[in-house]
């Protein structure tokens, strides 16, 4: 079986499938697509489905042209039939991995995935699941599914996982040029899948012993940077009581060519990995008897930075003698990160939502995001950042640093702003600006 793969990725004659065309699954599928394999993306929604079938883009990390002369050329399509998966040799799993309402991990869409590609799953398939995940998905979850059809893991077909590293907006690091990471059942399977992603990426393919070792990888990846961001912001509440600029101290510890990484404070995580997986990991240790008590604690100061910004927000307007009870309050930016459409998890919705809760008035305003759902619920952007807009809020409230904003018109024309960002580092005078 593995010669007969290396034979066909050598030959472009492999046929990949992608199951979840998101934020990880479409770029990869247009890869795979554009490095010379026919891919099938398969998705349970219907107008993803038709949109990529028109040549449509709904991904900012996918260039629409790419994505248009693929489709056009046959090399990629799409459909909501999984039947269609005995027609591929390399199908990749890339759907959520989000949390339940109790902060525990909800894979049922992996489930589900893995259940309809193990009802038409034929011999000589490889299956290698993207989802971050906690350590042991791959070998308790995915592979008992998989034989179950009869057909044996290693002998039969090949599973693996291989962790997305995708990072929305990211002008340097694509799917195509960011190392991956593989870690697959047996020698043989390892081999393959690397060589898969060899063919159809341009940067390193880090090859480990075992799926577990790749899943806690990117646990590893995403918690650390948790970690970090607690930090800084339990700093920055710190540095607040003590009078101290915060940003300048980042900015001053980041001269220094090793042994330091600079983090910065804010209203909060955003996004799919950083504020969902330690709580995987936490919820894994558990079943070891271990509690992740580090973890946790940078977990609590980050969960706790949208109610901090909102008490922050009312001691600057205490400065004005008003209360937040009854106050106009514009948000600035409610994508989790500058420059993307991405709303989810961001950090300003719950800001929002705890503004409100004071009786504050609140709206918005994001040139990326004209509109967003929330519990079932519609919000809008303010059409346009005009001045009377600006004049008419008791405060501005930056929680996202868009560059396509101009602040020296904010600053202009607001009576005070709480920048959760440091988005106005550079802009003078500063009378009427307070800094997280």
């Amino acid at each position: 079986m593995k010669e007969t793969i290396l034979n066909k990725i050598g030959q472009r004659t492999l046929t990949c499938g992608v199951v979840g065309l998101g934020y990880v699954g479409l770029p990869l599928a247009v890869e795979k697509a554009k490095a010379g394999f026919k891919t099938i993306g398969f998705d349970v929604q219907s107008q993803k489905v038709d949109m990529v079938n028109a040549g449509h883009n709904y991904i900012g990390d996918v260039v629409d042209s790419d994505l248009e002369a693929l489709v056009k050329s046959g090399m990629l399509r799409a459909t909501t039939d999984f039947s269609l998966v005995t027609d591929v040799d390399f199908i990749a799993i890339c759907v959520p991995t989000p949390l339940d309402a109790h902060q525990q991990p909800d894979i049922s869409y992996v489930r589900s995935s893995t259940e309809a590609i193990a009802k038409y799953l034929r011999k000589g398939t490889m299956v290698v699941l993207e989802s971050t995940t906690y350590p042991g998905t791959t070998e308790e979850l995915l592979k008992p599914i998989l034989e179950s059809t009869g057909l044996t893991c290693g002998k039969d077909f090949y599973l693996g996982f291989s962790p997305e590293r995708v990072d929305p907006g990211n002008l340097i690091y694509k799917t195509k040029n960011t190392p991956k990471v593989v870690g697959a059942i047996g020698e043989d399977a390892t081999e393959c899948i690397a060589a898969v992603y060899r063919a159809v990426l341009g940067a390193e393919v880090h090859t480990v012993s075992s799926p577990a070792i790749a899943e806690m990888e990117k646990i590893l990846e995403n918690t650390y940077r948790n970690v970090n961001i607690g930090l800084v912001n339990e700093l920055a509440q710190l540095c607040d009581k003590m009078h101290i600029n915060f940003w300048e101290v980042i900015d001053a510890a980041k001269s220094k060519p090793y042994g330091f990484q600079a983090f910065y404070p804010g209203p909060g995580l955003g996004g799919h990995c950083i504020p969902l997986d330690p709580y995987y990991l936490s919820w894994k240790a558990r079943e070891y008897g271990f509690h992740t008590s580090m973890i946790e604690a940078s977990m609590m100061v980050n969960d706790r930075m949208p109610e901090y910004c909102v008490e922050r927000t009312s001691r600057v307007l205490n400065g004005f003698k008003k209360s937040l009870n009854g106050a106009k309050v514009l948000v600035l930016g409610v994508a989790y990160k500058q420059d993307i459409d991405d709303y989810r998890e961001s950090p300003a919705i719950r800001v929002i939502e705890e503004l409100e809760k004071t009786g504050a008035q609140v709206s918005y305003y994001d040139p990326w995001v004209p509109q967003y759902r929330e519990h079932g619920e519609i919000r809008t952007s303010i059409p346009e950042l005009t001045a009377e807009a600006l004049e008419q809020a008791d405060v501005v409230l930056v929680t996202t640093a868009h560059t396509n904003v101009d602040y020296a018109f904010i600053q202009k024309h607001a009576k005070a702003i709480f920048d959760t960002k440091n988005a106005m580092k550079n802009i003078t005078p500063r009378d009427n600006i307070e800094v997280l």
